[in-house]
């Protein structure tokens, strides 16, 4: 059994669901070796998350980010954590919603993804910045 973590620095990205499985894979450990195992996936952060979904059709991404923006609406007169705006505690409710980590499966080398899954980095933040992201991989290698 072996382990391998790089950490994974993605650029900043306007608010909105942003398929990033290719920059996850590139920069993350090397898993060709890997027969079986898993790919663990964690944002360093509270205002954005992590999910996976539909990585062919943009519009799933689009309605992803009108959807939660209606269920999670801004200045809304019960938050109290506004200092940092009007986006921010809606940030980390959606980030709680959605989560700041996933588990791949690995197989033969490869994220044993279904044929339309990918990974999404939700930045849930107009100005959130650069997204630091763990990727682990855990597994018998070849």
């Amino acid at each position: 059994m072996e382990w391998r973590q790089d950490t994974v620095r993605l650029a900043p990205k306007p608010r909105g669901f942003h398929l990033v499985t290719d920059q996850i894979l590139e920069r993350g450990p090397r898993l060709e070796d890997f027969q079986t195992g898993l790919l663990h996936v964690f944002i360093r952060h509270t205002s954005a998350s992590l999910t996976i979904n539909e990585n062919a059709a943009p519009a799933v991404r689009g309605d992803m980010e009108r959807h939660f923006n209606e269920m999670v609406p801004e200045n809304q007169p019960y938050y109290q954590h506004t200092v940092e705006g009007p986006d921010d505690m809606p940030a980390h409710i959606k980030a709680s919603l959605l989560d700041t980590s996933l588990s791949v499966p690995l197989q033969d080398g490869q994220p044993a993804f279904g044929t339309w899954q990918g990974i999404y980095l939700n930045e849930h933040r107009d100005n959130g910045g650069a997204r630091s992201v763990v990727v682990t991989a855990y597994g018998e290698t070849a």
